[in-house]
């Protein structure tokens, strides 16, 4: 299959290229750098210029594939103040997308996340790939992607965990925890910690979307966890441990702009995707990546 990839040379895109390359798959990937074309170039993907707002481009892009993983997404927008515009230009980077393989049953891999279960109300349990929600937000644009099953696109969605961990892991969640906690000398916590993140190796997830581009039906929502539900005042132990500070309760402003995340209680299944497409996470998970110690060498 021919695959072009938004997002090829980030963090997950990253892992997933050698994984698609490493079965028999052709890649392409888009590039808005030569920073990021070199490094496609290097793991043996051809490489399209072009950016999220390259509308034409994009529709052109996904007619001449065989198949689309959309994982590009501007977070530096997001996180900056500027969520509305980011989730505009998502929704557009989609429906360009959608339109270039209207009517060809191809697949359509979106990536969505496992905190809007939280965000959207799932209280008491873990939430499900069956949970799915009205709208707002990033709600949106994966119900946008799981409505192309009805252009007679085999779409599917990927939601990841907060925590997408692995050595390919430079700038997410965990990272700023670390920073957050050299920062302050504490690896913090709110109230008792025992809220839950979900967490999911990077090679795992790229081994997910191989299989939802290979086979998972249309309108398929999916997730790539592999720990269901860590208590958050053990991720900040471990963090802890591995810097020699005390982990302790605080106060959500501690951490600055992740303090609407931290509070968040995540359980998630991956029961009925492990199901469906025979997944099955084969890497470490999060505490014994923290563990390994290289979260918090000089990278």
């Amino acid at each position: 299959m021919r695959v072009f990839i938004t997002g090829a040379s980030g963090h997950v895109g990253s892992a997933l290229v050698p994984e698609l390359l490493q079965n028999g798959h052709a890649v392409v990937g888009l590039a808005r750098s030569e920073a990021s074309a070199a490094a496609l170039e290097r793991a043996g993907a051809e490489v399209r210029r072009g950016d999220l707002d390259d509308l034409d481009g994009l529709r052109a892009a996904a007619a001449d594939a065989d198949g689309v993983v959309h994982l590009a997404f501007k977070h530096d927008l997001m996180f900056s103040g500027g969520a509305e515009e980011a989730v505009a230009a998502d929704l557009r980077a989609i429906e360009a997308l959608g339109d270039g393989l209207a009517g060809s049953g191809k697949p359509f891999v979106g990536t969505s996340g496992t905190l809007m279960l939280a965000v959207g109300g799932v209280e008491g349990r873990a939430g499900t790939e069956d949970d799915a929600f009205a709208g707002g937000g990033r709600i949106d644009a994966e119900n946008a992607v799981v409505a192309l099953a009805d252009r007679d696109i085999r779409s599917s969605v990927l939601r990841l965990p907060p925590t997408v961990h692995s050595d390919l892991d430079l700038h997410g969640f965990i990272p700023s925890l670390i920073g957050i906690a050299r920062d302050t000398g504490v690896a913090g916590y709110v109230g008792d910690g025992a809220n839950r993140w979900p967490a999911g190796h990077t090679r795992d997830a790229a081994r997910l979307y191989r299989l939802a581009l290979e086979s998972a039906p249309g309108g398929s929502r999916l997730h790539a966890v592999g720990d269901e539900g860590i208590p958050f005042r053990d991720i900040a132990a471990a963090i802890g441990e591995q810097l020699g500070l005390p982990a302790q309760a605080r106060d959500p402003e501690h951490f600055g702009w992740l303090a609407g995340l931290v509070v968040l209680d995540n359980p998630t299944s991956a029961a009925r995707t492990r199901a469906l497409l025979g997944w099955e996470p084969t890497h470490p998970g999060l505490l014994e990546d923290l563990r390994a110690g290289f979260y918090f060498a000089a990278r």
